[in-house]
């Protein structure tokens, strides 16, 4: 449920929609990139490279994020996070966001505003402008981002280039996400550093233009855990995928957190979601590139394994399942 309007507090209904617009754009600096900001019908941004990579992701109040679990603004930071790293998992540099908002005529504006700011903040770190978007009432928090890049002369680097022979690689955090999820579950709120990951994710957005640069043969951000989003890469590529568990990090910061809740941290690193590190595959082990992470080889076959054998248990996450 979406936070309660305090008593006297103004609701988005009483802002208005161009109101709270303005409230929420005015005096927000946008990068050289944004040629034409927020205020006019569309936006005008700069694709140099001739190309733009697109993207879009919906994030639903109750599905995607919890208010009890994560503030407004923690919101808004994971719903840029989320739409970028897909960007940067094409070998892209991001350039802009545009957002859509969907909630009730009765949430606060404060809510909103907090939200906004939050996406602002994620899209200063990664040196993106929000250029534009829309509001609008419905029953739930809805908010929906489209997020654009640009390959600055590179190809892109899809899903389907692994090669028998490759080696795979990660970048980024796995597995911290999942515990900050399983401590939420458990009504805690600590460790702060497993619970903000959770909350908050950070991709390494220059990872992806970097292993791009390297010769990245096929890349994926991981969204719905190592193992499964591997799984999209191998069924895309028509390859066999081995994971070696011995060279996967469990960091112990997830071991403490298990052995305080009864869990598995290696489980969490292989199929636990929305940390949105990124995961690729390179010709040459000696050319991967610094942050980056050697955990696996490419084969002729097909399906992931850890460790030679069939991983049990669930490989991440599916909508509906």
């Amino acid at each position: 449920m979406s936070p309660n309007t305090p008593d006297g507090a103004e609701t988005v209904a009483e802002v208005g929609e161009f109101g709270l617009i303005d409230r929420v754009t005015r005096g927000r600096p946008q990068p050289r990139t944004t040629l034409l900001g927020p205020g006019d019908d569309a936006a005008v941004v700069a694709a140099p490279d001739g190309r733009v990579v697109a993207g879009t992701d919906v994030l639903v109040e109750g599905v995607h994020f919890r208010f009890d679990w994560s503030s407004p603004e923690h919101v808004g930071r994971k719903a840029v996070a989320v739409n970028l790293a897909d960007i940067a998992a094409m070998g892209a540099v991001p350039t802009a966001v545009l957002v859509g908002i969907a909630c009730p005529s009765t949430i606060a504006a404060s809510v909103v505003e907090e939200l906004t700011a939050g996406m602002w903040q994620e899209a200063t770190r990664a040196r993106v402008g929000i250029v534009g978007g829309d509001m609008t009432e419905s029953a739930t928090l809805v908010i929906s981002l489209t997020a654009l890049g640009d390959l600055r002369g590179r190809a892109p680097v899809t899903r389907g280039g692994a090669r028998p022979g490759d080696v795979v690689a990660v970048a980024g955090k796995l597995g911290w996400s999942a515990a900050g999820l399983a401590v939420l579950g458990r009504g805690f709120r600590s460790p702060v550093s497993v619970v903000g990951a959770h909350r908050a994710p950070e991709p390494p957005y220059e990872s992806g233009p970097a292993a791009a640069d390297a010769g990245a043969t096929a890349m994926i951000d991981v969204s719905d855990g190592l193992l499964a989003d591997l799984g999209h890469i191998a069924a895309a590529s028509t390859v066999a995928i081995d994971v070696r568990s011995d060279l996967v990090e469990v960091h112990q910061r997830l071991v403490d957190v298990a052995s305080a809740l009864g869990g598995d941290p290696r489980h969490w690193v292989l199929t636990g979601g929305e940390d949105h590190a990124l995961a690729a595959t390179f010709p040459d082990p000696h050319g991967v590139p610094e942050g980056w992470k050697v955990i696996g080889t490419v084969a002729r076959g097909q399906g992931v394994t850890v460790d030679g054998a069939t991983y049990t248990g669930t490989a991440g996450w599916q909508h509906w399942r």
